[in-house]
């Protein structure tokens, strides 16, 4: 088993940029150990970006970074992150996979900045260890891995495993291994230069959308919901979940989310539908009830109805950017 990484030790940074990756997620984590490198007066932290063959990649937002070095070119790094975004699965390929194997094979701690952590479940170097990734990735990762523990968390640091969910969140996991080597004084001196009052501990749980505004009541039946979405939910059973009456729960509903229970239970389920069948190689079938249809015409009738087009359409669909990704998100 390894053993835990040292935070204080680690000097040199690799940022693996996948295509399409999240461009905010990237400059955070590198921002930090610039401004740490500032306020110490000394290039305490070096970083480099890495492709795979040296040459600039896009983001999500069709800017890339530079200068890069190609992969077989790189220098070995304390802790290389992968750093995914937008169709991670199509960014990620068999020479890359091999390259991160050979990486671990050779002591280097691997992270993941927002989706990058598929990549490192794909090449089977998160076997054993819990790690973190963006929430819209929740749920197809672990249907897809189900041997890996997938944590709601904004990052995870597991021995010599750092994951991060993306966003502004790289800053927090960054501040906390500056700490680690210099102290609370030192991380909170890179805090106020980015005016951050505060900085995020990984084991905050990562916002869901759904839940940023929710009152306390609805919540908790949303998070039944998300918890139990591939089983048979009674209104009963999520009211229950609530604290409420059948009756309060509705008009919760309504006034919240301008549908009823059952309504937002069937939306949440295709939606999560949508994701797996965009994010994942599962056969429909197996969607469907990854999702809690227990038929499959049920399935593709409810998808049409909300989507416009039947589920095996929409795995079609997988192989034009445009149709998948119509904004640069997540990241």
């Amino acid at each position: 088993m390894s053993r835990p990484l040292d935070l204080a030790g680690l000097r040199r940074f690799g940022f693996l940029t996948l295509a399409g990756y999240s461009m905010i997620a990237v400059s955070n984590a590198i921002e930090a150990l610039r401004m740490a490198n500032r306020v110490s007066d000394a290039p305490v932290y070096e970083w480099e970006i890495v492709t795979m063959d040296g040459a600039g990649m896009p983001a999500s937002n069709r800017l890339a970074l530079h200068p890069t070095v190609a992969a077989a070119d790189a220098r070995p790094f304390d802790v290389l992150f992968v750093c995914g975004g937008v169709d991670v699965r199509t960014a990620t390929g068999r020479t890359l996979l091999a390259w991160l194997r050979r990486q671990a094979r050779e002591g280097v701690a691997l992270g993941a900045l927002c989706t990058g952590t598929f990549a490192l479940a794909e090449a089977g170097l998160l076997r054993g260890y819990r790690c973190a990734i963006h929430w819209e990735n929740l749920s197809s990762i672990r249907e897809e891995f189900p041997e890996i523990d997938i944590s709601d968390d904004l990052f995870v640091i597991d021995r010599d495993r750092l994951t991060c969910t993306g966003g502004s969140v790289p800053l927090d996991m960054m501040l906390r291994i500056i700490e680690a080597r210099f102290g609370p004084a030192r991380a909170r001196a890179v805090s106020a230069q980015f005016i951050l009052d505060r900085s995020r501990t990984g084991d905050e749980v990562q916002p869901v959308p759904a839940l940023a505004d929710a009152p306390p009541a609805m919540a908790r039946a949303l998070r039944l919901i998300e918890k139990d979405i591939d089983r048979p939910l009674r209104i009963a059973d999520i009211a229950a979940a609530a604290r409420l009456s059948v009756r309060q729960l509705e008009r919760l509903f309504r006034r919240h989310t301008g549908a009823t229970p059952a309504a937002y239970l069937v939306a949440a389920r295709l939606d999560r539908a949508r994701r797996l069948l965009r994010q994942t190689v599962m056969p429909v079938t197996d969607v469907g009830i990854a999702c809690g249809f227990v038929s499959a015409a049920h399935f593709s009738t409810a998808y049409r109805s909300r989507f416009g087009c039947a589920p095996r359409e929409e795995r079609k669909m997988r192989a034009s950017p445009a149709l998948l990704h119509p904004h640069p998100s997540p990241g």
